[in-house]
C-alpha cells in the first residue's frame, strides 16, 4: 500500500532515510518524555522515533490514507495514533503536562501550527522540524534583514532558535518547487516579557503588516486607539509619535526593542 500526496494537505514525503535518521538525533534527551510527531505520513521519521527508548511517542495525521498505512506497518502505534487536525487538538488536555514536538510540517500550515506551538510555550520546551527553507531562514534570522518578520520576534521571543541544515526538493516524493530546511527551537530562559503580551503582539504584527513603513506610519492607528482609551489629545499623541523609534522600520527592532516599544504603549493606554 502506497500512499498519494494530497496538494490541498501539502505532502511531499520525505524519502532520504539519512535526513529522516538527522532530524530524529536533532531532538534531544532532555527528559520530558512525550514527544508528539505532527503529520508521519508514511511513518519516515516514526521507523526511528521508535527506536529511541527515552521517549513515548505520539503521532497525529489529518489524512486517512496515511493513517491506515501507518496502522499497517506500525501496529503498536494504536491508542497513540490520532486521526485529527493538530491546528484543532486540545493539547492541554491531551498531554497534561510538558511534551515536545517533532514532525516534517505541511508548507501551507507551518506558520499556524508556529503560532498555535506559542499558545502552548510553557508546555513545549523544543520542536524539531523541517519546514519550507525560506520560513526556516525568517525564523531563525536576526534585525536588520529583509526576511525578519513576525514569527522572527514572537519566536525569538521565547525559543533559541538553530538553523541546522537544507534539505534539497530532490529528497522528497513528490519534490516540492523549493527547498526545505531542519530547524530547532529550544525553549530560553524568558518566564515573563515584562510588558502586556497581547499587545506586544499585537505591536509586532500591526509593525511588519505595513513593513516598508516606518513605526510612525504603521503603529498610528494603535497609538490612535490606545489614545482615545486614555483620553488623549492630538496634540499628546503627537507628541508620543514624536520619538525617534518611530522613525524606524520594524526589521530594525530587536525583541528586547519590541518589548520596550509595548511599555512605552502602556504609558499610554
Amino acid at each position: 500500500m502506497e500512499v498519494r500526496a494530497k496538494k490541498a494537505l501539502g505532502q511531499h514525503f520525505l524519502t532520504d532515510l539519512g535526513i529522516a535518521r538527522s532530524i530524529v538525533d536533532a531532538l534531544g534527551s532532555d527528559g520530558v518524555r512525550d514527544v508528539l510527531e505532527i503529520g508521519p505520513g508514511m511513518g519516515v521519521l516514526t521507523q526511528y522515533l521508535l527506536q529511541r527508548e527515552d521517549i513515548d511517542l505520539h503521532l497525529v495525521e489529518i489524512d486517512g490514507e496515511s493513517v491506515e498505512y501507518l496502522m499497517a506497518h506500525f501496529p503498536g502505534m494504536a491508542g497513540c495514533l490520532f486521526q485529527e487536525d493538530f491546528l484543532k487538538m486540545n493539547l492541554s488536555k491531551l498531554f497534561g503536562g510538558s511534551f515536545r514536538i517533532i514532525g516534517n510540517f505541511p508548507y501551507n500550515i507551518s506558520s499556524q501550527i508556529f503560532f498555535k506551538i506559542l499558545d502552548h510555550k510553557e508546555e513545549i520546551p523544543e520542536v524539531v522540524c523541517m519546514i519550507q527553507k525560506e520560513v526556516a531562514e525568517r525564523i531563525a534570522e536576526k534585525p536588520g534583514t529583509k526576511t525578519y518578520g513576525i514569527l522572527s520576534v514572537l519566536l525569538q521571543a521565547w525559543y533559541d532558535i538553530e538553523y541546522l541544515f537544507t534539505v534539497g526538493s530532490g529528497s522528497f516524493v513528490p519534490p516540492p518547487k523549493v527547498q526545505s530546511a531542519v530547524i530547532r527551537l529550544r525553549r530560553n530562559s524568558r518566564t515573563d516579557l515584562g510588558c502586556d503580551e497581547a499587545l506586544f503582539k499585537t505591536i509586532v504584527k500591526a509593525s511588519f503588516g505595513q513593513r516598508r513603513k516606518t513605526l510612525r506610519n504603521s503603529l498610528k492607528q494603535v497609538a490612535r486607539d490606545a489614545a482615545a482609551r486614555r483620553g488623549l489629545d492630538d496634540q499628546a499623541l503627537a507628541a508620543f509619535l514624536s520619538d525617534e523609534v518611530f522613525e524606524l522600520r520594524p526589521e530594525r527592532l530587536s525583541v528586547e526593542d519590541f518589548i520596550e516599544l509595548t511599555r512605552r504603549f502602556q504609558t499610554i493606554s
